[in-house]
């Protein structure tokens, strides 16, 4: 399989055409025989990435004290525990937040306010915060989570995850997505079976499909 995705890759980058922006590079996967109007068969995976998406990954950080301090030198935003309310308040501005970063934390005693404030928001979302024991050093998570892509079907049997960027080497492209098909085989009733086909693309090129047997 890793020659096909690797072929596929160099293919998508080929016949993307140059633009003034750096494009992603995404997988399109499309499931079969699967009942995903069934919660529990809906697929909603993190995946940590070889070589990480070759772009800016945001973290925000709900945290006080010693953990907030920490949180300074490696999150991109940081969110003390008196400006959960405000934020719940402000609608607007915590739907900004929610769709401008990727992934959270949180100081474990605030997530149950943070469910309660912010739960509406982040959930729908994907983005309900993981939990920091008080005091820890958020830094090696946040670090962790940069290098991470979320996986995540819903309801439909079409769904999209970022791979990279045009920029990167096909080789660790290539390496990428073989990571991501084998996370999503170990999560699939009949593994590969389950899968009718996946293409790689650029943000605005063309969709090559990757033979996957």
């Amino acid at each position: 399989m890793q020659d096909n995705i690797l072929t596929a890759v160099k293919e998508a980058i080929e016949k993307s055409k140059e633009r003034k922006f750096l494009e992603s590079v995404d997988l399109a996967i499309n499931l079969k025989d699967v009942d995903l109007s069934i919660p529990k068969n809906r697929i909603n995976e993190e995946v940590i990435l070889p070589h990480g998406r070759g772009k800016e990954v945001k973290i925000g950080v709900f945290a006080s004290g010693e953990t907030a301090l920490k949180a300074k030198n490696c999150a991109d935003l940081v969110i003390a525990p008196e400006e959960i309310e405000k934020l719940a308040e402000d609608k607007r501005k915590a739907r900004k937040i929610a769709n401008k970063y990727d992934f959270f934390l949180a100081e474990a005693p605030l997530m149950g306010k943070i469910g309660k404030s912010l739960g509406i928001i982040l959930g729908p979302r994907g983005k309900m915060p993981k939990p920091l024991p008080p005091g820890a050093d958020p830094c090696p998570l946040v670090e962790r989570l940069k290098k991470t892509v979320r996986m995540r079907s819903r309801d439909k049997r079409t769904f999209h995850v970022p791979v990279g960027t045009k920029n990167m080497e096909p080789e660790k492209i290539a390496e990428n997505i073989e990571e991501v098909i084998k996370r999503l085989e170990t999560k699939l009733e009949r593994g590969l079976q389950n899968i009718d086909s996946v293409y790689v693309k650029t943000t605005m090129g063309p969709a090559v499909k990757i033979k996957l047997r």
